[in-house]
């Protein structure tokens, strides 16, 4: 079982989210906070395989919390995955570079919830492409990329610019005519290069240094 945290001060939206994921088989709510030290302590408590976040909630906000539970520096991070209300909202950008491993419009609809929640508890990130498209094309400003140790490869940078645009990976291995082994392969040594923790980390670098624009 998947086991989930869901952190939301408004109480609608904690109930709903909970209702469409315990209806799901292989997941099981184990939390529902209204607040983000509320969240941490239950976090650290049950150490759920994913946390899903508000960014807006009393006490601590979304970013506070991804901080202290998945951010540089935190021994054994949980994987979290934020929601917003806005898909510009300047508060996601703080939290990708918190360690969120996946976004997520609350508008999005159950599917893209539930994808979300078992992409993160198996290690990938679901991304929203409207957040990544356009949140990252208006908050990450374009800066001359620094050298890297390793430069990527052609190949590599035609994945890295798939996944900025919020391609899954299959959706890059189709596009690129090459297996999904092939595909992850390519992540793993592009994440070792830049020092990346996950594929948000990847778009992120991306936008930042104009790989994409």
């Amino acid at each position: 079982m998947i086991r989930v945290l869901i952190a939301d001060d408004q109480e609608l939206v904690r109930t709903g989210f909970q209702m469409i994921l315990d209806a799901q088989p292989d997941i099981e709510v184990v939390a529902a906070v209204a607040d983000g030290a509320a969240a941490v302590a239950e976090a650290r408590r049950l150490r759920p395989d994913v946390c899903l976040l508000d960014i807006r909630m009393p006490k601590l906000d979304g970013i506070e919390v991804t901080r202290l539970l998945a951010g540089p520096g935190v021994e054994n991070p949980l994987r979290v995955v934020i929601v917003t209300t806005f898909d510009l909202d300047e508060y996601v950008y703080g939290a990708l570079r918190s360690g969120a491993t996946g976004f997520l419009l609350k508008d999005s609809g159950p599917t893209l919830l539930i994808e979300a929640i078992r992409a993160a508890a198996s290690g990938e990130a679901l991304v929203s492409p409207s957040v990544t498209v356009r949140l990252l094309q208006h908050l990450a400003k374009p800066a001359a990329a620094k050298p890297l140790p390793e430069p990527l490869t052609d190949r590599e940078m035609d994945v890295v610019r798939l996944v900025a645009r919020g391609k899954t990976n299959q959706e890059v291995a189709a596009e690129l005519f090459v297996s999904l082994s092939t595909v992850k392969t390519h992540l793993g040594s592009v994440q070792a290069k830049l020092g990346a923790r996950n594929r948000v980390e990847i778009a992120a670098w991306a936008w930042e240094s104009g790989v994409v624009s």
